[in-house]
């Protein structure tokens, strides 16, 4: 069975399996505690050495404030993490607290298999982050960080080729192209322009900035064949520009961990990334590393359909035998001054202001960096991205591989297209 088949099943089987627990013991069972009234909760997450200690520290931070409380992490990284969490959930062996991605929020909120989050305090957050871990009206998740997506460049590289990019707030689609293609062609050192132009957060921007969107609020594509077709021609002008590697580096480099990827290496000149990444791709890099905007259509940013992203979410398990001690936790997490100093920048920057404002000035500079430019962006951004669809990994997935189809030259645009609608709407049901 394939990776994708795999993942399919066992969300299958965790929609089953919620489904009888939630008939069977409902939503709010009451709490059991041990002889002496302590309560374990697991909490589950996934990131490097670096977020382990760090949550480590937040977990200690929150059992000193609430000793009847332990919590027990179980952590992992990212390309395990899915398959993990399904299997458990499926297995009626959830952990009572769940690090959440947006791709993954809506199939399982859907599915019954997380728990609405009444007593979480929202009220330091912006709406717009507030309402992103919302499915159908209901919080099923607390935004952990704020992110944007943005464009990283490594000035010492673009020094090196003659390259001076345009102002980000004025660059188009088409800038970037000719700018990227300038740095490969520049450079002595065998350098790219540019990394990959090809997930869905860059697809997405592009979809909006043209009118429409990767996934609309009703669960659906925002988008046609038309559309689609568009996108794969303009990777498939990076790709003759060689403002984008081959596609067997670009495949090699999206497998990589981020410290061995492009950017962290010195061999790429741009880079796409989340606002939150930051810090450790310059930390890897040994570069200081600039923030850009993402280019527009027209020339505008006013016009650019900006989001702001959770990084990560806070979720629960419906299946908690301690919805009460659960929902302190995330509240702590969310809320907890102290907490925020513990995290700092890691998981993005923090969605309650008061936090956010009390920890800016312990931030490092590249932190810093990034908060500043969330703030800058604030008068841009277009309307909310609402919460993928059940089946949204999958059709993203798709997606992406018939993209590389294009920048591979096995496939045109068009036909890309054309097999990537009917995947991705099969996957979607």
């Amino acid at each position: 069975m394939s990776i994708r088949a795999t993942k399919k099943f066992a969300l299958k089987a965790a929609a089953a399996a919620a489904v009888v627990a939630i008939t069977m013991t409902g939503c709010g069972s009451s709490p059991q505690a041990s002889s002496d009234g302590t309560v374990t909760l697991r909490f589950s997450w996934w990131g490097s050495d670096v977020r382990h200690k760090m949550t480590q520290k937040l977990i200690d931070a929150f059992e000193a404030q609430n000793p009847t409380i332990k919590v027990k992490g179980e952590y992992g990284d990212w390309s395990g993490y899915w398959d993990k969490l399904a299997t458990q959930v499926a297995s009626q062996d959830a952990p009572d607290i769940i690090q959440m991605d947006a791709a993954y929020l809506g199939e399982y909120a859907e599915r019954g298999a997380l728990l609405e989050l009444k007593d979480v305090d929202l009220g330091k957050f912006d709406s717009a982050v507030a309402d992103a871990g919302k499915v159908e009206g209901k919080q099923y998740a607390v935004t952990a960080g704020v992110n944007a997506q943005v464009v990283l460049a490594n000035p010492s590289l673009l020094s090196a080729s003659g390259v001076a990019l345009p102002d980000d707030k004025t660059w188009t689609w088409d800038e970037y192209n000719k700018a990227a293609a300038a740095i490969t062609e520049g450079s002595k050192s065998g350098v790219y322009g540019s990394g990959a132009v090809s997930g869905d957060a860059p697809m997405n921007l592009w979809f909006r900035q043209h009118g429409k969107s990767l996934f609309t609020s009703d669960g659906t594509f925002g988008f046609d064949e038309g559309d689609l077709t568009g996108w794969y021609e303009y990777q498939a002008e990076l790709r003759d520009s060689k403002a984008v590697p081959p596609a067997s580096v670009m495949t090699e480099d999206a497998t990589a961990s981020v410290d061995q990827q492009g950017l962290a290496t010195n061999r790429f000149g741009l880079a796409w990334y989340w606002s939150n990444q930051l810090s450790a791709l310059t930390k890897a890099s040994g570069q200081p590393l600039e923030i850009h905007r993402p280019p527009s259509t027209d020339g505008s940013a006013a016009s650019a359909k900006q989001f702001y992203k959770s990084s990560q979410f806070w979720s629960a398990s419906s299946r908690t035998k301690h919805p009460a001690e659960v929902q302190k936790f995330v509240d702590f997490l969310a809320n907890n001054v102290e907490a925020g100093e513990i995290a700092l920048a890691d998981r993005g920057i923090p969605g309650n202001s008061e936090v956010r404002a009390a920890v800016l000035p312990k931030l490092t500079p590249e932190d810093a960096a990034t908060a500043q430019f969330i703030d800058e962006i604030s008068s841009e951004l277009g309307d909310a991205v609402p919460v993928p669809p059940a089946g949204s990994s999958s059709a993203v997935e798709a997606f992406g591989r018939y993209g590389l189809e294009v920048h591979f030259n096995r496939m045109s645009p068009a036909d890309a297209a054309k097999k990537a609608m009917d995947e991705a709407r099969s996957a979607l049901g």
